[in-house]
C-alpha cells in the first residue's frame, strides 16, 4: 500500500487524468473511492492538519491514498477536536462519516478519561449503512513531547471496555503512526463494505424474492381462496 500523497489536487479534470495515469502497466481500470473520517477530542488534543493536505480551512483536510494496483481512496478528514462550542452541531459535522479516530493528549489524564464521552456522542449519531457502528480507533497522541503518563495496559483494558478495535500512540506534530492509524480504519471500512456487499447478493439470489417466484405465489393465493 502507497500512502504517499506526490501530486497536487488542482483542478477535478487533473485529478481524474493522475488518477488513470498512475495505474501500472499495462494499463487498468482504476476504482475511485472517498471515504469521510472524523477526528474528535479535547480541546488541546493536538490538530491533525499539518500532517494532510489543507484544501479548505484549518478543520478540514484531504489525504489519498493509492491502496493497490487499481484503487485509489481519498480520505476527507473532518478535524473537530476541542470545539466543544460546535457541539450542538457534531451531528451535521458526522454526517456521512464511516470511520473515526478519538484523540487524546498522553500527557494529560482528563483528557483520556474524557474520550467515552465522544465514543458514545459517535455511536449514537452515526451508523454504517446497515446500522453497524462505524469503526473507531482511540489515539494516545502528543508522543513527541512526552513518554505519557498513562499506561499501555490501562488504554488498553480501556478499548475493551469499550469495543474500540485498535489504539496507537502518535505524534501529529512527527507524523508517527499517523497513517497506520488511517490505514487500520480504511482496512475495517473496506471489510464493512465487503460484507455488506455479499449480503446483499445473497438477498438478490433469494429465490424467494425472484418476480418469478412472486407471480407464482401470488397466482397460487388467489386460486385457494376461490376467487374468480
Amino acid at each position: 500500500m502507497d500512502t504517499s500523497f506526490d501530486g497536487p489536487l488542482g483542478d477535478p479534470g487533473d485529478e481524474l487524468c493522475w488518477q488513470f495515469t498512475r495505474c501500472e502497466s499495462p494499463p487498468l481500470l482504476c476504482r475511485e473511492l472517498l471515504f469521510k473520517f472524523l477526528i474528535v477530542g479535547e480541546f488541546g488534543v493536538g490538530r491533525f492538519s499539518p500532517t494532510y493536505k489543507i484544501t479548505i480551512g484549518a478543520d478540514f483536510s484531504l489525504k489519498q491514498l493509492r491502496w493497490n494496483r487499481t484503487t485509489k481512496i481519498n480520505l476527507q478528514l473532518w478535524d473537530i477536536a476541542g470545539h466543544e462550542r460546535y457541539g450542538y452541531m457534531t451531528r451535521v459535522y458526522y454526517k456521512y462519516a464511516v470511520a473515526a479516530a478519538v484523540v487524546f493528549d498522553v500527557s494529560r489524564m482528563e483528557t483520556f478519561q474524557l474520550a467515552h464521552k465522544w465514543i458514545q456522542d459517535i455511536r449514537e449519531k452515526v451508523t454504517m449503512p446497515d446500522g453497524s457502528p462505524i469503526p473507531i480507533v482511540l489515539l494516545a497522541n502528543k508522543s513527541d513531547l512526552t513518554e505519557g503518563i498513562i499506561q499501555t495496559d490501562v488504554i488498553s483494558r480501556y478499548c475493551r471496555e469499550y469495543a474500540i478495535g485498535a489504539w496507537f500512540i502518535t505524534s501529529a506534530k512527527d507524523n508517527v503512526n499517523i497513517d497506520e492509524a488511517m490505514g487500520y480504519l480504511v482496512e475495517q471500512v473496506l471489510e464493512m463494505k465487503a460484507v455488506e456487499a455479499t449480503k446483499d447478493s445473497i438477498v438478490l439470489q433469494d429465490p424467494a424474492l425472484d418476480p418469478k417466484s412472486l407471480n407464482k405465489f401470488m397466482l397460487s393465493e388467489k386460486s385457494s381462496c376461490g376467487c374468480g
